[in-house]
Order: structure tokens, then sequence, then C-alpha cells
């Protein structure tokens, strides 16, 4: 292999150590690796970053190990030029696995220039990041405490849900709240609790709030309800907070508004995941690789076989995929055109997967030309068929034939 920088480290990180390895030698000869161990406290960190000062080392890859690698990272940032490398992709060779032979391999790919380097966004997407993660979870939590009050409710033989759509809405939550008190509502009562339409299903409600509750019913349903109370008011203070990190970003979020099935939250989402800037990215073809919106490579003897998806940023792959499905209703919109097209051929899951991938590459137009999404109607891709037939018949005139188009009647 050969070298293409001079001096170089590399770096084995654990939760308690850090085995590093620095190659400092010419181009054309073979270095004498300098190991030493490191703790992985703050002071060990500037122990370690002073180190690589005094071996006038600046070059640095390490494996991006759990979480263990950001506390490296943090130190190193300002002085030196660093590398994150996925562990699935610089792998050694079976039967050579120590810490010191980690750091040297890591060193040797890194001095050949054999590592790809990983997306590591500015430390202030890093922390939006963290914050519209930790909002998806929440949610999810959320999500699961109304499920248990709807197993309770079902365990009670109380069948409020079979007449009301959203339990959780405003009328839900007010019956929720006379149950747990322990109340027998009549029909006027309920008539003043609920709202809209619900009016008109009273007698259905009364028969079906008579069930079998318990205290034991009663108890669980406040302890699930006061844990939903308290995660919304957390997800609320996360929106504030996740609003001020935005603030630079605003012109990027407006773009990615601009993308029919694409709301607020999920722009916050989409923007923390890949970043502001697509420089990152050679083309958009990288981005959907990189995020695990593509087919994985599976060929053989010139035969491609079927293959699934390859691993990629779950968290954005998950978010697209619910846009693909929002989507789904929309009218005279070329992408929910494009779903539909898709759903005929190969069923309504890969058209998902399809209709995430369409909705990356077009993030990646938007960010990169910085204009907004620009609708071309559901029957773009008709049109562009028609156009392209009278391009191609017009050049068959051009070279002095006369053609005559017939359409083909679909059997």
């Amino acid at each position: 292999m050969d070298a293409i920088r001079k001096c170089c480290a590399g770096l084995d990180v654990h939760q308690e150590s850090i085995t590093a390895c620095i190659l400092n030698s010419p181009l054309d000869r073979k270095p004498k690796p300098l190991i030493k161990n490191f703790g992985t406290t703050t002071r060990e960190l500037l122990q370690l970053q002073d180190w690589l000062a005094e071996n006038q080392c600046t070059e640095v890859a390490m494996e991006s190990t759990g979480v263990y690698w950001k506390s490296v990272w943090n130190i190193l940032e300002s002085s030196c030029k660093l590398t994150l490398a996925n562990p699935a992709h610089i792998k050694n060779m079976p039967g050579r696995k120590t810490d010191i032979k980690d750091a040297q391999w890591i060193a040797q790919l890194h001095r050949c220039g054999l590592i790809q380097a990983s997306m590591v966004p500015p430390q202030d997407i890093r922390d939006l990041r963290d914050r519209t993660r930790y909002r998806q979870k929440l949610i999810h939590m959320i999500t699961s405490e109304k499920n248990r009050i709807h197993k309770t409710l079902q365990d009670a033989n109380i069948k409020l849900t079979t007449f009301i759509s959203d339990l959780f809405g405003v009328s839900g939550r007010a019956l929720l709240e006379k149950l747990m008190d322990g109340e027998v509502l009549d029909e006027e009562q309920i008539r003043s609790l609920v709202k809209t339409k619900l009016k008109r299903k009273v007698p259905q409600i009364l028969d079906a709030l008579n069930g079998k509750v318990r205290v034991h019913h009663r108890e669980m349903i406040r302890m699930h309800m006061n844990s939903i109370l308290f995660l919304e008011e957390q997800v609320e203070q996360l929106e504030q907070s996740i609003q001020e990190l935005l603030k630079p970003y605003q012109k990027e979020v407006e773009l990615l508004d601009s993308i029919p099935g694409i709301d607020l939250d999920a722009a916050a989402s989409i923007l923390a995941e890949v970043g502001p800037d697509m420089d990152l990215f050679e083309t958009e073809a990288h981005l959907a690789s990189w995020a695990g919106i593509c087919p994985g490579n599976n060929e053989s003897a010139g035969v491609k076989k079927k293959s699934k998806s390859r691993q990629g940023n779950k968290q954005l792959k998950s978010m697209l995929c619910q846009s693909a499905w929002a989507i789904n209703a929309k009218k005279d919109c070329r992408i929910t055109s494009f779903f539909h097209r898709v759903k005929r051929r190969r069923g309504e899951k890969k058209a998902a997967m399809a209709t995430a991938h369409l909705f990356l590459r077009i993030i990646y137009r938007i960010l990169s030309d910085k204009v907004g999404y620009q609708e071309l109607g559901s029957h773009y891709i008709q049109d562009k068929k028609e156009r392209t037939v009278d391009q191609l018949k017009k050049q068959i005139e051009r070279m002095g034939y006369v053609i005559q188009l017939d359409r083909i009647q679909a059997s």
C-alpha cells in the first residue's frame, strides 16, 4: 500500500482506555510505530492532545465506537484534523485482534488514505440532532402510555374507542377525567363534555361507559395519564429549544417545508440528520447510500439479485418513510403519482421506500441549489413521455421519413 501521509495517528477507543499509535516517516520508508496508552478522563485526553502535539501529529483517525468517540472528538477537534471511521469498513484480519494491533491497523489505513470519513456535523447541528431524536423518543413513549390506557379500558369493559376515534382529544380526555374520578355520568353530563359530532353519539357513549371499572383500573389510568401529561410538557420544552437552535437555519427549514409531505417537525429532523451543507456528499446517490435508502449491492456473474436496503441512518430513513406514507392521499402531486405508480408494480412497502429515496434526491437538490420545491403535477411523467415521443418523431422526420404513431391498447 502506497503511503500518502508522512505523519498520522490511529486511536483504538474504549470506555476506559485509548490506545494511540503514531506512524511518522518519509513516504518511501516503513515507519516505526510509536504507541502509548491513555485514559478517557478529560485530564488524560488533554495529555493525549499534548502527546500528539509533541510528535507534530495532526492527522488522527479513530473508530466510531458507541458514544465513546465523542469525548475524544470534543477534545482533539480544535487541534487535529480528525477522521471518524465506520468500524465495519476497517475490520482487521481474523486472529489479529488486540488493542495495539487495532491502533496500528487504523494508523496504517489512514497513512495510505484508505479510510472513508464518516460525516460529523458541526456542534450546533449535533445539539439539534440530540434534541430531535429525543423528541421522537418521547413521542414514542407517549404512544406507549396511550396504548396502556386503551388496554386498561378494554380490561374494564369500557368501549369508548368504538365511538371516539381520538380518545385523547378534548372530548376523550374530559370523559377519561370523569371516569378516573369515579363519577357515573348521564346523557346530559356527557353532552356537556363532548364536542362537535360526538354530541350525536351520546346514547352510544353512555352505553360504552357501562363497564366493570374497579379502583385498580382508575388508579392505573390516572398513573398513565400523569405520565402522558409529563411527557407532553417535556416535548413542548424540547420544541422551544429546537426552535432556538433552528434560528440560524430558517432558510433551509423553509426550503424543506416547501416539499409536499414534509412539515416543520420533519424538516427539523431531516436537517438535524443530514446537516445544511450538501458539499459533504459528492452526489445525491452518495447521500442515499449514506442514509441507507438505496438497494444493497448483490451481483455475481453479471446477475443482479434482490437484496435488502443497506444499513444507514435509521432516524432519517424512518422520517422519510413516514413522509412517504403521509403524502399518499395528496392530489395533483408528482410525488404522490410516483408512489402509486410504484405501488401498482411492487406493493406499498417498496413504494414507500422508493418514495423516500425520491424525497432524499429532492432534498439534496433543494439544499444544494437553495431553491424551493417546484410542483410539476401528477401528469408530469406522462407529459415527459409524450415530449420524448414528439422529439423522437421530429428527429425521424428530419431524416426524410414519414412516421405514423398508433397507441397500443393495453390488454
